[in-house]
């Protein structure tokens, strides 16, 4: 400790990431932010930006890079993007990626490694409307190091260019399947391939059992083997991939 405290008053480590390391989390005005998550449980903490100010998830972010090198944010609207923008579009110590479809900010700082996983995940999209959720998904498994595989809009209303995607979706090591309205994609896909798959029920649809309702209950009702997540819960989804690809990583290490 008297190392790490000596550490900080020579302005060799920040405060917040000496808290990080004695405490496991670091306190803001926005809020405490998990730095130790990735180590105790694998899982890289995100910033979800939804319910928040810009000025909190900006505050947020500064905690995350101090104390892990690192921040990932989520279903990141416009206002936020900008104010991220214009906070770190000076700094030339912190890269920042923007996805705008999939509402994901990744900023990492020069010393950041990303991890890399010997696996590889397919995320996979019924349709063109099923890409902000699969995009998320994608991201945090970019961020959790595996490989990702991306097949877009395969969906069953013409079972030919699903049955086309097949054979190479047999070749990853575990599926993220998104599909909204019947949600059906899924269940078709977990019958013909070898591999676990995940499905991400979308909030597409409208009338009865819309919003997503009749894609969860869908897959939640499959009589092929699958797990579910939530509605349009992408980061679940790419979460439970990642974890299944560092098995993968480690049996192959």
């Amino acid at each position: 400790m008297r190392d790490l405290l000596e550490a900080v008053a020579a302005g060799d480590i920040a405060p917040e990431a000496a808290e990080a390391q004695l405490r496991g989390y670091v306190t803001s005005d926005a809020g405490r932010f998990d730095t130790a998550r990735t180590h105790r449980a694998g899982v890289p903490e995100t910033v979800l930006a939804a319910g928040k100010t810009p000025a909190e998830v900006q505050t947020l972010v500064e905690t995350s890079l101090a104390g892990t090198g690192r921040a990932i944010v989520t279903r990141a609207g416009p206002t936020v993007t900008a104010t991220l923008e214009d906070h770190y579009a000076e700094d030339a110590e912190i890269a920042m990626t923007v996805n705008d479809r999939a509402q994901t900010v990744v900023l990492t700082a020069d010393e950041f490694e990303t991890p890399e996983l010997d696996a590889t995940v397919g995320v996979v999209t019924a349709g063109t409307s099923d890409a902000m959720p699969a995009g998320e998904a994608e991201t945090i498994l970019r961020e959790m190091g595996a490989t990702v595989s991306r097949t877009d809009d395969i969906g069953v209303a013409s079972l030919d260019r699903t049955l086309d995607q097949v054979p190479q979706l047999r070749e990853q090591d575990v599926l993220i399947v998104a599909a909204g309205r019947e949600g059906a994609l899924p269940t078709v896909l977990a019958g013909l391939v070898d591999v676990p798959i995940i499905g991400l029920p979308i909030s597409t649809g409208y009338g009865h059992a819309g919003e997503g309702e009749a894609a969860l209950s869908g897959m939640l009702q499959s009589c092929t083997a699958m797990s579910v997540v939530n509605i349009d819960a992408g980061f679940t989804a790419g979460v439970q991939a990642g974890l299944i690809a560092r098995q993968f990583d480690q049996i192959r290490s």
